[in-house]
């Protein structure tokens, strides 16, 4: 008879209770996180009680759920709207507490089986879908726009029009959405920490870790600097309520993307309209063209020569993540093969960032032809990556940090031995 250890007992102990915990837990961080930030960007103002559903709604995009825009102003009007935007700190807040609670019961393991690691992830998803249901279910509401005071407005009220714009979920593609964005959240979670892994991934263990664990430090890494510049701006700039929403609702937007401007990639967009970026005055200055403008180091540096710095920053801390991944990987992997794991860790997360940072937003209103869908009704904001460049400079910056990386924890001795086996 085999004897089981106090941790594997405490282990098998984990079911339904636990997987709930962590389900509400991750809920009610991005819940919190989501109703702090909309109430810095002032949306308690919200007519009909709508904060709430806001926030629901808020959660819904940051798991890659679809909110949808509609709007009713009669037969002799038209309206067309969209929104496409992640709310980044939102989801990072999520994504940080359910995979601490998803390894937690783990961490002293001595090695996991297949079986044991599937159905503590499925109790969890499960959960996690109920919550996102309730959350799609309760993200919907409609509002009435002033057509004021001009031209339209008489018009509106000459034919009776009460134009309404509105949200709702799309809830088969939020389900989906939600869950690949749960089942992304417990893969890396497992790579990142010292979980024990099945036996059959053991091999990919001393190839994958270092590198994933390299560039979620690396991301972090941003996402703290971003924090510290945006609490020192609140502190000495004022606009502190508009500054605390950039960071509780889009952070990682902010840093993120210019992680990827550091690297020398650009990214093309228009702000036009009423619309405003949730960025610094830099960026919706230079995006605020008639045309398509486009978005890097030089075409910032026109308007702010300190953004030469973000070249400085991407140096730094990628060549200390390529030093992090080295000291983590056995000592028998050679230089140029850290290079190359660097080169596609880094690929990887500039296409991540690259995804999930687009915004893309619309409305527009017409009466009778009047207004074009314009007006000071219309709007519309866009930002994209130049998605190969982007990637191909990344290639770069990965091979050349990723190989320096492994020289200079070589020269500090900061090398690991063979990974050990298991059992």
């Amino acid at each position: 008879m085999i004897a089981r250890t106090p941790s594997d007992q405490a282990v098998a102990r984990h079911g339904w209770a636990e997987a709930l915990l962590t389900t509400l837990a991750g809920l009610l961080a991005m819940g919190v996180v989501a109703a702090l930030g909309l109430w810095a960007a002032g949306a308690t103002d919200l007519p009909d009680g709508a904060f709430p559903r806001v926030v629901a709604a808020t959660v819904v995009t940051a798991v890659g759920g679809s909110v949808e825009l509609s709007g009713d102003a009669g037969g002799i009007a038209g309206t067309d709207a969209g929104l496409t935007v992640l709310p980044l700190s939102v989801a990072l807040t999520g994504a940080l507490v359910i995979a601490a609670g998803f390894v937690r019961p783990l961490r002293h393991r001595a090695v996991a089986g297949t079986g044991e690691l599937a159905g503590w992830a499925g109790r969890i998803a499960v959960l996690w879908l109920l919550g996102v249901l309730a959350l799609a279910l309760a993200a919907r509401q409609t509002f009435q726009i002033d057509l004021g005071e001009e031209s339209l407005g008489d018009l509106g009220d000459l034919f009776g029009i009460r134009p309404e714009v509105g949200f709702t979920t799309d809830v088969p593609v939020t389900l989906l959405f939600g869950l690949l964005w749960l089942a992304g959240v417990l893969a890396l979670a497992l790579l990142v920490s010292r979980t024990p892994l099945p036996p059959r991934l053991l091999r990919f263990e001393e190839w994958v870790r270092p590198a994933a664990y390299a560039m979620v430090a690396l991301l972090l890494a941003y996402v703290v600097l971003g924090v510290v510049i945006g609490l020192v701006v609140a502190a000495t700039r004022g606009h502190a309520a508009e500054t605390f929403a950039v960071i509780l609702l889009g952070l990682p937007n902010l840093v993120w993307l210019a992680l990827t401007i550091g690297l020398g990639a650009t990214w093309n967009g228009r702000v036009e309209g009423p619309f405003g970026l949730p960025m610094p005055h830099l960026l919706d200055q230079v995006l605020r063209v008639p045309d398509i403008a486009e978005l890097n180091l030089g075409t910032l540096s026109d308007h702010d020569g300190r953004v030469w710095w973000l070249l400085v920053a991407d140096a730094v801390l990628l060549l200390a993540a390529a030093f992090l991944m080295a000291a983590r990987s056995p000592a028998r992997i050679r230089p140029w093969q850290h290079a190359l794991q660097m080169a596609v860790a880094l690929a990887l997360t500039v296409l991540m960032v690259c995804l999930v940072c687009r915004i893309s937003a619309h409305y527009g209103l017409s009466v009778l032809g009047i207004g074009d869908l314009g007006g000071g009704l219309a709007g519309d904001l866009f930002l994209r990556p130049r998605l190969w460049s982007a990637l191909g400079l990344a290639l770069v910056w990965g091979l050349v940090t990723g190989f320096l990386g492994a020289l200079l924890a070589r020269a500090l001795g900061r090398r690991r031995g063979e990974v050990p086996g298991r059992p």
